[in-house]
């Protein structure tokens, strides 16, 4: 097995202001296989050292065997991957990456309720896992998304995920905004969503949070303070 692969942009879109969704086909004939909530390691032309050309984005669709990846980035000021990506790569342009990989997957069983909090570009693998669990009837309990970002012009996939909430009963979405003045939802951060919805003790919850290391770092503290266990949480960071 080759240690890495390659791939073609087939698609961009600007999702947010500062978000771009990219779709890549992978270049091999062999279906590449991955778990939902994994991620690929890119080494992207950005600088001579090999190590400071690598950056690690998490797969944003769920598995469906069909060699096309897809990855939701944030712009990053100064940040020498986002600006090869935003403003040199194009439809067309090949990217080198390693197989897809990490531990931040759904367990083979579903046996608990499982409560997703991210922010921003954190939502990416648990778009994919939800869209898994979906698109495979997979057996499960209750699952609720909790989004957070700055403004309404932030929130990613939105759309998409309401829609799900209206087809499936048992899934649940909430988006919390900062700075958004005209909002009737919840207002502020992810944190006060499940300190108000969880603080009742459960063995049946999961709790799964992916963005950027304060807020995991801050959620894990939370969560560990109303009196959930380790082996409840799992988490991604970002940076």
């Amino acid at each position: 097995m080759p240690k890495f692969l390659t791939g073609n942009i087939i698609k961009i879109k600007n999702e947010t202001p500062t978000t771009k969704r990219f779709w890549v086909k992978i270049n091999s004939e062999e279906i590449i296989n991955f778990q939902a909530g994994q991620f690929v390691t890119m080494e992207l032309p950005i600088h001579e050292k090999r190590l400071k050309r690598m950056r690690s984005y998490s797969i944003a669709n769920a598995p469906d065997k069909n060699n096309i990846l897809e990855f939701c980035i944030v712009y990053l000021e100064n940040g020498l991957a986002t600006s090869y990506l935003f403003n040199v790569a194009t439809i067309g342009t090949e990217l080198k990456f390693k197989y897809p990989a990490g531990v931040f997957i759904l367990p083979q069983k579903i046996e608990h309720d499982l409560i997703f909090i991210c922010t921003g570009t954190g939502v990416a693998p648990f778009r994919s896992m939800i869209h898994f669990i979906y698109n495979n009837n997979i057996s499960h309990k209750k699952i609720h998304l909790i989004f957070g970002t700055r403004k309404k012009e932030n929130i990613l996939y939105q759309k998409e995920f309401e829609n799900l909430e209206k087809e499936h009963p048992n899934f649940k979405y909430t988006i919390v905004l900062s700075r958004e003045e005209h909002w009737e939802g919840y207002k502020g951060y992810v944190h006060q969503v499940y300190e108000k919805e969880y603080k009742d003790i459960s063995d049946e919850k999961r709790f799964y949070l992916c963005g950027w290391s304060m807020m995991v770092d801050e959620g894990i503290e939370r969560l560990k303070n109303i009196g959930y266990q380790e082996n409840q949480i799992r988490f991604e960071l970002y940076g």
